[in-house]
């Protein structure tokens, strides 16, 4: 360790810097949040942002999907959305007397699904393939995604009135699922001079490609990670499925996500390699959203993010990491 950095690593992490850099001339004193959106779309998954109305949410999934030049398309979800509405239907045309298809919003490279659960689970569902399988099938016949292919959605807490809360297959395929919270006293401030005359978000341009978002998510794969960390993140998950409170732990797609993820963090940082830190400052956003409380842990004032920073503080860290052969 140490050592020179590979030429594609010290690329990469300067291509994600620059979205990391452009995001935050928008989004004032949340640097975590924006690490972790460019973090979820370094590690190829899709992204929940999950808080409050009003704290920056939608602002966040659009100054990304402004920064990378891909295809963008919001659907505003509503109770009485249809699944078609998503994927797309297939129309009659009278000057063909045939049936064609019509492509739905969720055909682009990135899409953000605002407030995804004020829809029935039967149209959140609509998402399942296109998210898991990077597909689509509508009447009997599939198509593929656009590449890259990146969801951002956003929810307001469930205990608010009107929403859904979405099915645990759902979350399991958001790779993160992240928190924004409210500014500080300074930030807010600083917030209301920024937008009082245009807001910052429509002056940003892009700042990377699709190429280079394909060429960071492929590099992010060849960080090295020891197997005595790789042996961290399995023991973190199992033990949310032995937690008391806990009724439902993660599934091995939540030691895939802490990962890829802690890849993606060590790119960010300028290394190589993964140290346990990386998957420490990942737990809770890559493993909380896939623990289903037990009736033990639904108290007040504990939830399913308090469980996993339990966990962590129980769960040994590996000591000393070797140093990887380079070659």
């Amino acid at each position: 360790m140490g050592l020179k950095l590979d030429s594609n690593i010290t690329k990469a992490q300067q291509l994600a810097d620059k979205i990391v850099e452009n995001i935050e001339k928008v989004m004032v004193g949340k640097s975590e949040a924006v690490q972790m959106a460019v973090i979820g779309l370094s590690s190829q998954g899709h992204i929940l942002i999950e808080d409050t109305p009003g704290v920056g949410k939608t602002m966040l999934a659009r100054s990304l999907a402004k920064s990378i030049n891909c295809s963008f398309k919001r659907i505003q979800f509503t109770p009485d959305m249809l699944p078609g509405d998503i994927t797309g239907v297939m129309v009659f045309n009278q000057k063909t007397s045939d049936f064609e298809f019509r492509t739905g919003p969720i055909m682009t490279q990135v899409l953000l699904a605002d407030e995804i659960n004020r829809a029935t689970p039967k149209v959140q569902s609509a998402l399942l393939e296109a998210m898991g399988e990077r597909q689509i099938t509508v009447d009997g016949v599939t198509r593929q995604m656009l590449s890259p292919f990146h969801v951002l959605a956003t929810q307001n807490p469930i205990e608010f009135e009107g929403t859904f809360p979405l099915p645990e297959a759902q979350l399991d395929r958001f790779i993160l699922r992240i928190n924004i919270g409210y500014p500080s006293p300074s930030d807010e401030i600083a917030i209301v001079e920024n937008q009082q005359y245009i807001h910052p978000i429509e002056q940003i341009n892009h700042v990377v490609d699709a190429a280079d978002i394909l060429f960071i998510q492929e590099t992010v794969k060849t960080i090295y990670v020891d197997n005595l960390v790789k042996q961290y993140i399995v023991a973190l998950v199992d033990a949310t499925r032995q937690h008391p409170s806990i009724f439902l732990g993660s599934s091995p797609r939540g030691s895939l996500a802490l990962f890829r993820t802690a890849q993606a963090r060590a790119l960010l940082q300028g290394r190589d390699y993964v140290l346990p830190d990386d998957v420490k400052a990942l737990a809770e956003s890559a493993l909380a959203h896939r623990s289903l409380l037990s009736s033990i842990g639904q108290t007040p004032g504990k939830d399913s993010q308090a469980i996993i920073a339990e966990i962590l503080e129980t769960v040994e860290v590996p000591g000393a990491i070797p140093d990887h052969k380079v070659g």
